[in-house]
């Protein structure tokens, strides 16, 4: 039953009460900045001012490491979980969670700086349209500057371009981050006596 109760927790999304959007935020998800333990962890709450020990501390290191499998860290969560009680699982989700929230806001304030550089970026190819087409009008038109400016143009096309490209991969990455702590969460909870 508690199973059950866990896996329909899980389906709800993880944006709950999400943040105001930025008009500069380029991410399709809306922006929430911080997740909650709560958001991702059903069981016992972690012991008030508890220590993590250092053995829970690095095996939670391991975890959060996207380069291990998930198999993989379910395999090192129940050797853990054979020796545990839930005070100690609680404690390993929290230093999990700690760990991956902590990697997800820090990619969250590059993608605001990301959305912060396409704005200015855009800003910048529009005075130099606009500028273009002043020294297109001029009498006589000053061409070595109109190829100069057209030039600079084409770079700054290419490169807002090739940036608005690699921004589904950029959004995407505190989605993975928080589907592998839901995922984790899952693992650990499964041990829950």
């Amino acid at each position: 039953m508690r199973n059950l109760l866990l896996a329909a927790a899980l389906l709800v999304p993880v944006a709950a009460p999400a943040a105001t959007p930025t008009a500069d935020w380029p991410c399709i998800q809306r922006l929430q900045p911080r997740l909650s333990l709560g958001q991702v962890w059903s069981g016992p709450p972690p012991a008030e001012g508890a220590a993590t020990p250092p053995a829970t501390a690095a095996l939670a290191e391991r975890l959060v490491q996207r380069r291990m499998a998930l198999d993989e860290a379910e395999s090192e969560i129940a050797d853990f979980a054979a020796t545990a009680d839930a005070q100690a699982l609680a404690l390993l989700m929290q230093a999990v969670f700690q760990r991956i929230d902590t990697q997800r806001a820090t990619i969250i304030q590059g993608i605001s700086r990301y959305g912060h550089a396409q704005v200015a970026l855009a800003g910048q190819v529009e005075t130099r349209r606009r500028h273009m087409a002043e020294l297109e009008t001029a009498d006589p038109p000053d061409f070595d500057a109109i190829d100069a400016e057209e030039r600079a143009l084409d770079i700054d096309m290419r490169v807002f371009t090739d940036r608005q490209q690699s921004l589904t991969y950029v959004c995407e990455s505190p989605v993975l981050l928080e589907q592998r702590l839901f995922a984790l969460g899952r693992a650990i909870a499964a041990h829950l006596p």
